[in-house]
């Protein structure tokens, strides 16, 4: 929670290398929790304003709640990944703390798409827009996940890099078995259509980073962090429009 959000939850804990590798297992349970507190905020805000207002709202809640960590790390992958031509270089770019034109156009291209996204998500008259915002932020943190087991880390030091000690394979089964069963439980079939459909795209943008950097860092998690989120959205807009995104009926009827 503490290293996803900004909520400082554990800064009091100790905690070693090997405990921040394993806080992957976490990872979709804090993305269940923002999704609860993303369904407080659009519950509130719908009360006020329009539906325009209450998806900025829900644009800006994410960016804050993450302190744009994930947003970061999206403009640093597009100006070293568009900006270089050889895999130092592109990592070099990558390291600098300045934006380039190339980081500025994918942000804005991203929080456009999120925010358009969003608005058709809240202006649906079908049920299915509380279920797909408990969702989409589990379903994204999920495949960071993904891709800290897939894929080989390329620096020697960097704020991905406690991740890639030993012992892995426990954490992410939890993380995995727990992203799957929210998704199936909140979503039924079309929740895993989003979960598997997810994993695909974000082991497609692993494959295409770590091709063209050598490995991946932890700016490509953040970035494809956002870029599933983006994605799922407007996926479960189209599942919603069609009645099939919604809980299994005995959950439903539990509630």
């Amino acid at each position: 929670m503490t290293f996803l959000t900004i909520f400082p939850l554990s800064r009091s804990i100790d905690r070693g290398p090997q405990d921040i590798s394993n806080s992957r297992a976490f990872y979709p349970a804090v993305g269940l929790l923002m999704g609860l507190l993303l369904v407080g905020v659009e519950a509130a805000s719908s009360e006020l304003f329009d539906v325009s207002l209450s998806a900025a709202f829900l644009l800006v809640t994410m960016v804050i709640v993450t302190r744009a960590l994930h947003l970061d790390g999206l403009m640093d992958v597009c100006d070293g990944v568009f900006g270089g031509f050889t895999p130092e270089r592109r990592l070099e770019i990558m390291r600098d703390s300045r934006v380039g034109a190339f980081g500025v156009v994918g942000g804005v291209t991203v929080l456009l798409l999120k925010y358009a996204a969003l608005l058709a998500l809240l202006t649906l008259s079908e049920p299915g827009k509380e279920w797909a915002l408990l969702l989409f932020p589990a379903i994204s943190r999920w495949t960071m996940v993904v891709l800290l087991g897939a894929f080989p880390y390329v620096r020697s030091q960097g704020l991905g890099s406690p991740f890639h000690g030993g012992g892995i394979k426990a954490a992410t089964a939890v993380a995995g078995v727990s992203a799957l069963a929210a998704s199936f439980l909140l979503g039924s079939f079309a929740g895993l259509g989003l979960f598997f459909g997810a994993m695909a795209l974000a082991w497609l943008m692993g494959w295409a980073m770590a091709k063209s950097l050598g490995g991946l860092t932890g700016d490509t998690y953040g970035a494809t962090n956002e870029v599933i989120e983006t994605a799922v959205i407007i996926a479960a807009v189209a599942l919603a429009g069609q009645e099939w995104l919604k809980p299994l009926p005995d959950l439903l009827d539990w509630f």
